[in-house]
């Protein structure tokens, strides 16, 4: 196999509109596998079809191959030659042919994680985006889609276990060997091909479709693992429930299969009928699960499921299109997590991680429009962009419509293009279509980078209120100037002194670059409630002082803008502090008090409402990020909350915590809502905190109360902070998943030495680079650690950098994740900036540096 040293140094730039629809099309093919760990043998039979009149070369590519033999409809074939890693075959003036080629290829080498691979014994594949070339030549791209019949031969002791795509239609055995025959009936682009084999066991369990079909429902895991799979497992046929239910999509065939693998670049892959997952997004009980961990295995199950429809059936054309599947099913997943759960909870934390990963991307040299317009890497596409600022596209048009004519809209995208590879324009015209509704505006959604400002002011004549708004969407790069953006406005206005009717929760459509909206009359200025349910993906620009946000925040009838409320109240008063200025401790402490004289009702909405803004997003409101005040400032305003509402974290504290196995909404909460409370107390340095937190994690009868006090006695220097990472660490050693939360912990940790805590236990000898989990568990963590990322002697650049280069020729793909923080370096001072340019240019200097790297690190540069 190709290692990452012989990629090309300058890649080669890919432009969306220079897109052709392919020569030869590719109906059906047939792959046979003679399985091993070192070497395995692939057979490709490839049933091609010319689709142009004039002859011209079947082009194959390749990525690390060399072809074994070629023959064509039967005949060895010599007509054929590489140009580069592809293979061209001239086939004449034929207009059809079957097209043979053997390959073989290393799994034990592949530490890529891309194409066929080897983890832990197990032989599994990822193929999204461009994997399927690293296993035999094809055309590689997501529109030549293909029925597969894929039969495997293996050693039955190493691989008693074979799966693929499809329905098996025949096994048997020969010797020690045995075989396996899968057929999927449904044409598939290459890039959801899969395979494992290995020795797995399974939980069984069915599901009946909403047309009487029972689906035999299996996910697979290694031996000793079974147990964890049945909150999985419930997900699944919940998904598969929900899909029937809201869109009407009901799975098309009689077997649906999942595997866990432990090595896995991305958190799961929707292959058809045999979905391949991360483990953490499959294992889960309440002893090394924490609530947060249950979410992400329900969500990112019912993610996966849903692709069956929004990205298997309904692929893309190309990978320009990602987002058609990704953003569409992102939307998908979040609606059905939300009507699993809190509706308003789950859209606080969208919105937290929207404005945590996307609003950073949207504001720096990696700035690119969903539909993105060139690039070098696919890999490097997979962003925030994609999925998350997909979704808020997907929700603004949903939330444009309404439920029953956006119903319309999806079923008339699914009957129009079932089978097909499709583009974003096909969606919005089938919304457009199906609810009628005038979308070409709103398009450029899809055409513009950048997250769009709306300054917002208020302006009274004669008691008559109106709502004046300027929207700019900021120069992004290659995007200098931008045209104003349609986007759906929830608002509402209300009397704070009981003086005039309130103005009702409205949809207003914003369109221009100026706008005026009438509110109604009041006596006195309204408080106004903007951007409810977070309508539209924006920064909102609107002065309120601290009365009217405390108003908001304890009386406005939309849970999120009361959270809203709560949030810029807390905000205002950091970046004040951070600038020099006195904040309004008062108001904020205030505020959260009254709010949390509704913890009983609702905890969960509590915690997330009360909870200090991240470091991060403090910095990004200022012109200049000062990590070290920004974080002074945040423990300074946290101690204050502390101990003004100590009474009252107590209070929370006292109360027996839920069960471990109580995963019901308001339980969840609960547990929540004392770890918030545990962290607030031990703010304030009283002198119990360390023992009380000690307590609670050696008392925890599950992962939720014992990580959150892990983490609170991290972030100290008492001794019950050793003896708990002590603790932890002999008991779960064994345990891959909760020995990354211990590292993760750790790097996560607010000490000043966490820098140098980071660089030994990159020494320990759990730590491994093979792993993409235990990497982003220590390295990722740290770059989400402002103040010790951003360290000022510039430690944290130099740790990235080097890890980059040590991992590039390992797994490109992941050490490209790990260069985006290295490129905010234009948000800091001077100092800062020149180190972490400085970094860039060390990765770049690099020899044999990879296209996923190169492409990072070199548009990082430019800030």
């Amino acid at each position: 196999m190709t290692d990452a040293s012989s990629t090309p140094a300058i890649p080669v730039t890919v432009h969306r509109s220079d897109y052709r629809a392919p020569d030869w099309s590719i109906p059906d093919i047939a792959l046979d596998f003679a399985l091993g760990i070192d070497a395995t043998k692939v057979g490709a039979v490839l049933s091609v079809v010319r689709d142009i009149d004039a002859p011209v070369p079947l082009l194959l590519r390749g990525d690390g191959l060399t072809p074994a033999a070629v023959r064509v409809d039967g005949e060895v074939w010599n007509d054929w030659r590489m140009e580069g890693s592809d293979l061209i075959v001239d086939l004449g003036e034929r207009v059809a042919a079957t097209v043979e080629i053997d390959t073989v290829i290393d799994p034990a080498s592949n530490t890529q994680l891309s194409g066929l691979y080897a983890s832990g014994g197990l032989l599994c594949t990822q193929c999204e985006a461009e994997g399927f070339r690293r296993i035999t030549f094809h055309p590689d791209r997501p529109d030549v889609l293909s029925r597969y019949k894929v039969r495997m031969q293996g050693d039955k002791a190493a691989f008693p276990i074979l799966l693929s795509n499809g329905n098996c239609i025949d096994q048997g055995e020969a010797g020690s060997d045995h075989w396996a025959l899968w057929e999927d009936p449904w044409p598939k682009p290459s890039y959801l091909f899969a395979l494992v084999a290995g020795d797995l066991v399974v939980n069984r369990d069915s599901f009946t479709t909403m047309s009487g079909r029972e689906v035999e429902l299996g996910i697979w895991v290694r031996d000793g693992d079974v147990d964890r799979t049945g909150h999985a497992m419930q997900a699944l046929k919940d998904s598969m429930a929900w899909d029937e239910r809201v869109y009407g999509r009901e799975y098309d065939l009689d077997l649906f299969n999942i595997v866990a693998v432990s090595d896995f670049n991305m958190g799961a892959m929707e292959n058809k009928g045999l979905n391949i997952f991360n483990t953490r997004y499959i294992l889960a009980d309440p002893d090394t699960a924490t609530d947060v961990d249950y979410d992400g295995v329900e969500g990112v199950v019912a993610h996966e499921y849903f692709h069956n429809w929004s990205g298997n059936r309904v692929t893309c054309r190309d990978w320009f299109q990602l987002s058609l599947k990704e953003g569409f099913t992102v939307f998908r997943d979040q609606s059905f997590s939300a009507d699993m759960g809190s509706p308003a909870v789950k859209r606080i934390e969208d919105v937290r991680l929207l404005r945590a990963a996307q609003f950073p991307e949207d504001a720096g040299p990696l700035a690119h429009p969903i539909r993105p317009d060139s690039f070098q890497e696919i890999s490097n596409f997979y962003t925030a962009t994609i999925y998350n600022k997909g979704a808020e596209i997907i929700r603004m048009m949903a939330t444009m419509v309404g439920p029953e004519r956006f119903r319309k809209g999806t079923d008339l995208y699914f009957d129009r293009h079932d089978g097909e590879a499709a583009t974003c324009e096909d969606f919005v015209k089938a919304i457009e279509d199906g609810a009628g509704i005038d979308l070409g505006q709103f398009r450029r959604w899809y055409e513009q980078a950048g997250t769009p400002r709306l300054k917002l002011s208020l302006a009274e004549e004669g008691g008559h209120w109106s709502l004046d708004i300027v929207q700019t969407v900021p120069p992004t790069p290659g995007q200098p100037e931008k045209q104003p953006m349609m986007m759906p406005l929830r608002l509402a206005a209300f009397a704070t002194d009981g003086s005039g009717d309130a103005l009702a929760d409205t949809l207003v459509m914003v369109t221009g670059a100026t706008q005026r909206i009438a509110l109604g009359t009041f006596a006195a200025r309204p408080a106004l409630s903007v951007n409810r349910g977070f309508s539209a993906p924006i920064i909102v620009d609107f002065e309120r002082g601290p009365g009217e946000l405390a108003w908001l925040a304890a009386h406005d009838d939309d849970p999120f803008a009361r959270y809203e409320a709560l949030q810029q109240l807390m905000l205002d008063t950091l970046v004040a502090a951070v600038s020099g200025k006195a904040g309004d401790n008062r108001a904020v402490i205030d505020a959260v008090g009254q709010t949390l004289e509704g913890a009983a009702s609702d905890p969960a909405f509590v915690a997330e409402a009360v909870l200090l803004p991240s470091e991060a997003f403090i910095g990004d409101q200022m012109v200049t990020v000062d990590p070290d005040a920004i974080r002074r400032e945040r423990l300074a305003l946290q101690a204050t909350i502390g101990a003004a509402l100590e009474t009252k974290w107590r209070a929370v504290l006292a109360g027996k915590a839920p069960p471990a196995t109580d995963l019901s909404r308001k339980a969840k909460g609960g547990r929540r809502l004392r770890g918030v409370a545990l962290a607030y107390l031990a703010a304030t340095g009283a002198d119990d905190a360390s023992a009380l937190a000690f307590r609670i994690f050696s008392d925890a009868d599950g992962m939720t109360e014992r990580q959150a006090a892990l983490a609170t006695l991290a972030h100290g220097d008492s001794d019950e902070r050793i003896a708990a990472l002590d603790i932890f660490y002999q008991r779960y050693r064994d345990n891959p998943l909760v020995l990354d939360k211990w590292f993760q912990v750790q790097a996560w940790s607010l000490r000043a030495d966490t820098l140098d805590a980071v660089k030994e236990l990159a020494q320990h000898p759990d730590f491994t680079l093979a792993n993409p989990n235990r990497v982003r568990s220590l390295y990722g963590a740290l770059t989400g650690n402002q103040a010790a990322f951003h360290q000022a002697d510039g430690e944290g650049y130099r740790l990235i950098a080097d890890l980059v280069i040590a991992l590039d020729p390992k797994n490109p793909q992941t050490a490209a994740k790990m260069i985006p923080p290295l490129g905010r370096w234009k948000r800091f001072d001077d100092a800062r900036a020149a180190m972490m340019r400085a970094e860039l240019e060390r990765i770049l200097a690099r020899p044999g540096l990879s296209r996923d790297v190169t492409e990072q690190a070199s548009k990082s540069l430019l800030g």
